[in-house]
């Protein structure tokens, strides 16, 4: 049996997305800028993905900007809000973002922005009163995720929003982790920008969306056409809007029921470990988290050794965020939230999804607590307190 527990790095395309996307490969091939049948066409049918997109997240079409994916998604956020703001230049994020924010904040204080980079707890919640201390008259845009892609742990992105508005500033929320997860209503959350990601929500890789509230000014990041009014031209990547618009419109019907099926899972797996293996520990605050993610410590036993050991016993994890596999020091979301840097090499993620079973799980069970027994058999710094760790049955 082959387990995949990785489905915060990437999700296997739908099969009803698939089928949806392919006839804009081959005979509706249509530019959907064009005026003629073909052209309206695709375009008819990225207005209708463009819909699908919105209703996910409670806002209005004409509000969904298209992109490349999530990171390009963040980028046109926080660099085109503060291209359309140029007498303010300050920014407030958080320590435990993604690199797409994280390293473009960094890239906007190269460049003469002042940024402030809010700490976290050891739960790995970002503080509303954090925020509100952190404003200054030259803020002009305040970006915190709605959900940790490591963690799971999720930000009061409502109280944050309630702070910007009353500061009117400009908040941003990278959501990539949270659609198709949790209801989102981006009115209700006080967001005016907001990113999404389609292959996180069973579509197509290479396409994403940003949430732009009407009356929100943004400078675009390229120039070209007048695609996607004015904020990012480039033909349209018609079969991967198509299918982000198909991946949308399935995960709105299916978000609360799947969370609690998951959750359930992923409490099974969790707890078992707990309990088989000696000096382990979950990461971050457990219950205001998304409901298929477990970020676990398992002392005395290399996190990148772990991760490989499992994948040749068939389960498939992480040790944090997919763009960071290779990197020698431990996650950055790890550190922020007080983790010593031999637990946080000696830390991994299990992320579940869609196709995850009862049976993966208890296949699951019975692989990874004698892999990280192996493991630290290897460590000379481990001395078992509990006697040696027992398959979970």
């Amino acid at each position: 049996m082959r387990v995949y527990l990785d489905y915060n790095a990437t999700t296997p395309v739908a099969p009803e997305v698939l089928e949806a996307m392919l006839p804009y490969f081959t005979h509706a091939y249509g530019n959907a800028s064009s005026i003629h049948s073909p052209g309206q066409e695709a375009r008819s049918a990225v207005e209708d993905a463009r819909e699908s997109v919105a209703s996910l997240i409670g806002g209005k079409p004409a509000e969904i900007v298209f992109t490349s994916g999530g990171t390009e998604a963040d980028n046109l956020a926080i660099f085109g809000i503060v291209a359309g703001a140029s007498a303010k230049r300050h920014v407030i994020t958080s320590a435990i973002e993604h690199h797409a924010v994280l390293h473009g904040c960094e890239k906007l204080q190269s460049d003469g922005v002042d940024v402030t980079f809010l700490p976290v707890g050891s739960d790995g919640i970002v503080e509303p009163d954090e925020v509100r201390r952190a404003l200054r008259p030259e803020t002009a845009l305040i970006s915190v995720m709605h959900a940790n892609n490591e963690l799971g742990t999720i930000q009061p992105i409502e109280e944050i929003g309630a702070i910007a508005r009353e500061a009117d500033v400009y908040f941003h929320t990278d959501a990539v982790q949270t659609a198709g997860k949790l209801p989102i209503d981006v009115n209700r959350l006080g967001v005016d920008l907001l990113s999404l990601s389609a292959h996180k929500i069973y579509g197509p890789k290479g396409t994403g969306a940003l949430f732009v509230k009407s009356g929100t000014r943004l400078e675009p990041l390229f120039f070209g056409g007048h695609h996607e009014r004015d904020r990012r031209p480039g033909t349209e990547n018609v079969a991967g809007i198509v299918g982000m618009g198909r991946a949308a419109a399935i995960a709105a019907r299916s978000v609360i029921d799947e969370a609690s099926r998951i959750a359930e899972l992923r409490d099974r797996l969790e707890n078992s470990l707990l309990t088989a293996i000696p000096q382990c520990r979950v990461n971050g605050r457990q219950d205001k988290r998304t409901a298929n993610t477990s970020n676990m410590t398992f002392s005395f036993a290399e996190g990148e050794s772990l991760v490989i050991a499992l994948d040749l016993r068939g389960v498939a994890c992480s040790t944090g965020a997919a763009c960071s596999s290779g990197a020698v020091e431990p996650s950055h979301v790890l550190k922020a939230i007080g983790l010593p840097p031999e637990d946080g090499r000696s830390s991994i993620r299990f992320s579940l999804g869609r196709e995850t079973s009862a049976d993966e799980i208890e296949f699951a069970l019975d692989v990874i607590p004698a892999a990280v027994e192996h493991l630290r058999e290897l460590s000379p710094a481990y001395s078992p307190a509990d006697g040696k760790t027992a398959p979970v049955r």
